[in-house]
């Protein structure tokens, strides 16, 4: 064989149709899976950002008035000047775990092309 055919070959161990669709079917759970799990931190970090925007007003005018906070399924009373930095900290940490997994997706987003590519996968409508 010359050098330019065995570079066409492909460089993937075969898989038989059956483990293709699953390969293909565990790409896109897994996809959909870390999508959801950002939505929901999204979502959950503007939740954050909405009381402490509330939080930040009384700080600002009252910083020992009353406050509750769900810590476990426990109501627990605190001060607004010690509940802010905590819900500050929250916040950020999950702005970190979003980054991470907005990562983790476009990671995997790749690996699925790329298996996708290698195994001459297309969509039913295009050719």
């Amino acid at each position: 064989m010359s050098p330019s055919k065995k570079s066409k070959a492909p460089a993937v161990a075969p898989l038989s149709d059956h483990e293709v669709q699953q390969t293909y079917s565990r790409f896109q759970g897994d996809l959909q899976n870390l999508a959801s799990k950002i939505g929901e931190l999204e979502q959950e970090a503007e939740e954050h950002v909405l009381v402490l925007s509330t939080l930040n007003d009384a700080l600002a005018e009252e910083p020992d008035r009353k406050c509750f906070r769900l810590i476990g399924g426990v109501l627990v009373e605190r001060t607004v000047k010690d509940i802010v930095p905590a819900l500050q900290t929250n916040r950020d940490g999950i702005r970190k775990v979003i980054t991470s997994l907005t990562e983790q997706y476009k990671a995997k987003e790749g690996e699925f092309e790329k298996f996708k590519e290698d195994y001459k996968i297309r969509p039913a409508g295009k050719i």
